[in-house]
């Protein structure tokens, strides 16, 4: 059940199934034009740095992240606040996707590959869920419980053995540059702003 005291986490649902729905009812050359960033389409679309961050293709690919938004998500809005958490997800949102333009150009020679979907600021928001709460569990692959910050540890160490395989001309087609961009965000956010400012609040109290 949605709860109204996160409306953030809310909204951002609502806007990554309304995209959704645009794929299949808006022609494939606008929504592949807007909606999905490529290191070649930056130069034209720019704003796809954000727009594809709202953007899925496939059934599964939208459940999947907006489970994982659903479930992370919501605690953060409460916990850092709708204005904060708003912020932070936009922009790691961003930076996802600079790396994975960056990355497949520089390092997989490959300008025009297109990636979509809320898996960087997702990535983003789990790594400093686990970096505030380390010892909380979490399920790896709705299998195996983990301590948070273990199973964040291991998603990265995951994404740099998929993203080495694609360099080399193999792996999978997902989006492990985007995937480390986000994580990369929320390691900056938690130690350049929040970190400090949990260090302050306890120096306060004490």
């Amino acid at each position: 059940m949605l709860r109204r005291d996160s409306p953030v986490t809310t909204i951002l649902i609502l806007i990554n199934i309304g995209v959704f729905i645009l794929w299949y009812t808006q022609p494939a050359s606008f929504m592949e034009a807007n909606f999905l960033v490529s290191y070649s389409n930056l130069a034209t679309h720019p704003w796809t740095l954000l727009t594809s961050v709202f953007s899925h293709q496939a059934l599964l690919h939208i459940f999947l992240n907006m489970f994982v938004l659903n479930s992370f998500g919501r605690f953060l809005e409460q916990f850092l606040g709708s204005k904060f958490y708003l912020g932070f997800y936009l922009v790691a949102g961003v930076i996802a996707s600079l790396s994975h333009a960056l990355l497949s150009n520089f390092l997989l020679g490959q300008p025009d590959l297109p990636a979509l979907g809320a898996s960087g600021a997702i990535a983003g928001l789990v790594l400093l869920f686990s970096l505030l709460f380390p010892k909380e569990k979490i399920v790896l692959f709705a299998i195996v419980p983990l301590p948070a910050l273990v199973g964040a540890i291991a998603f990265v160490a995951l994404d740099l053995w998929g993203l080495a395989a694609q360099a080399e001309g193999g792996g999978l087609p997902i989006g492990h540059g985007a995937h480390l961009g986000g994580a990369l965000a929320g390691l900056l956010t938690y130690l350049l702003i929040l970190r400090p400012r949990l260090l302050r609040s306890r120096m306060l109290r004490n």
